[in-house]
């Protein structure tokens, strides 16, 4: 049964076949709003933090790695707690605005940390603390407002909607830039700006309990932490759990892949943020159609091809082309691998989850991913600095391959891994 589940989607309910095409749930498209808005102010400080802490405050690769991970990683076993209080009160919109809020804190703390290596640390723990708390419970509210035949075209629609503010994000850190000069400060109050606006929409828009979620009963128990520990019990969760954290570690980072690129092709420094640009244009035009050929093949297939295209981003930033195409091939191939993989990779996870813990055995998954990447990031810094950026970025390559043979392993029987359409 849980096989059937991950690697082809249910069947479409009777009824025309112009409802497999009817629009998302207007809890997604408000979620999706408040994702784009988010994006536009973290992608804004994103796409000048590496230039300033590895060329501004001269990091070594190793101190950079550590920081860019603790940038997700750190804080990720909070991530739990806020999945499992989200679950227990059923204050899932509560939970999400609290971590939406901490991150847009987070970037006036950039302003008070200056040039302070320790301080700059603490306030990027702060803002992923924000994102860990924030990410399972808006995740869960998605797929309680979307049935299950339809998850992979709602994620995809959400990170479509999410790209466009990635997408944004450095464009406008690129015009602030201009306008005022180096001054990294101006990026960091414009983002805040940006960032609480995307509150207000939340609290504005978003409902508390979407259609598809029971109303609460008064003699149904509240989640226990036994039943959420029981999670783990569970071989179809303890087989996806193992599959999301091992893909985490074969995954180095958007910093690291920028500046390889960067030094690869000897970029002035002003066009830094746009790198990030390419990638988010490749994530928004692809991420609803890979989200709609998910719900018609299969998740998995789809989430195997999408850490195929990472592996061949790395083999390109280790190869002999260069110039413009190098550039084009990489950015497209990198961004084609988040839209392949991260709302598709939830999609995949909602069905093994009962409804009860739906937010936190999403957090679970978004933890053992955060973790992974924590090490993978510690690592390839000190493969960097041990055997230079080329050499670290073949490793990269050949640990990504490792890792998909024990996914299709842990996720698939060989009979699954030709991908069945869902039949009309």
């Amino acid at each position: 049964m849980y096989l059937s589940t991950v690697s082809r989607p249910v069947a479409d309910p009777p009824g025309p076949r112009r409802r497999r095409f009817a629009l998302v749930s207007g809890n997604v498209v408000a979620l999706g709003t408040v994702s784009l808005i988010t994006d536009v102010s973290a992608e804004m400080v994103a796409a000048v933090l590496p230039l300033y802490l590895v060329l501004g405050l001269q990091l070594s690769p190793v101190a950079f790695g550590v920081l860019d991970g603790v940038h997700t990683g750190a804080t990720a076993l909070l991530r739990v707690v806020g999945g499992f209080v989200a679950d227990r009160f059923r204050r899932r919109k509560l939970v999400a605005g609290v971590g939406y809020a901490l991150s847009a804190v987070a970037k006036l703390g950039l302003l008070l940390a200056g040039r302070s290596v320790p301080a700059i640390g603490a306030v990027i723990a702060v803002d992923r603390l924000g994102k860990g708390v924030r990410s399972a419970p808006r995740d869960a509210l998605i797929t309680l407002s979307t049935p299950p035949e339809a998850l992979g075209r709602a994620f995809g629609v959400h990170r479509a909607m999410d790209s466009v503010g990635a997408f944004l994000g450095p464009l406008a850190a690129f015009a602030v830039l201009l306008a005022v000069g180096q001054s990294y400060d101006a990026v960091f109050v414009t983002s805040f700006c940006v960032a609480a606006l995307a509150l207000v929409v939340l609290v504005l828009f978003v409902r508390e309990r979407p259609n598809r979620e029971p109303a609460d009963k008064p003699d149904e128990p509240r989640v226990s932490v036994g039943e959420a520990w029981g999670l783990l019990r569970s071989r179809p969760a303890r087989r996806l759990l193992l599959a999301a954290t091992m893909l985490g570690l074969a995954t180095i980072g958007d910093g690291f892949v920028y500046l390889v690129l960067q030094r690869r092709e000897d970029l002035g420094l002003r066009w830094f943020p746009l790198l990030a640009v390419g990638t988010s244009l490749a994530y928004l035009l692809l991420a609803a159609p890979l989200g709609v050929l998910a719900d018609r093949v299969g998740r998995l297939p789809v989430v195997v091809g999408g850490y195929l295209a990472l592996g061949a981003t790395y083999l390109l930033l280790a190869g002999p082309l260069h110039g413009w195409p190098a550039l084009v091939l990489t950015l497209a191939l990198y961004g084609t691998f988040y839209a392949a993989t991260d709302g598709v990779l939830i999609a995949l996870a909602g069905p093994v989850l009962p409804p009860r813990l739906r937010t936190t055995g999403i957090a679970l998954v978004q933890t053992g991913q955060a973790l992974a990447y924590l090490v993978s990031s510690v690592l390839f810094g000190l493969a960097w600095q041990a055997w230079g950026p080329q050499t670290a970025v073949r490793a990269a390559a050949v640990a990504v391959a490792g890792v998909l043979v024990v996914t299709v392993l842990l996720l698939a029987s060989p009979s699954r891994l030709i991908p069945r359409k869902v039949p009309s």
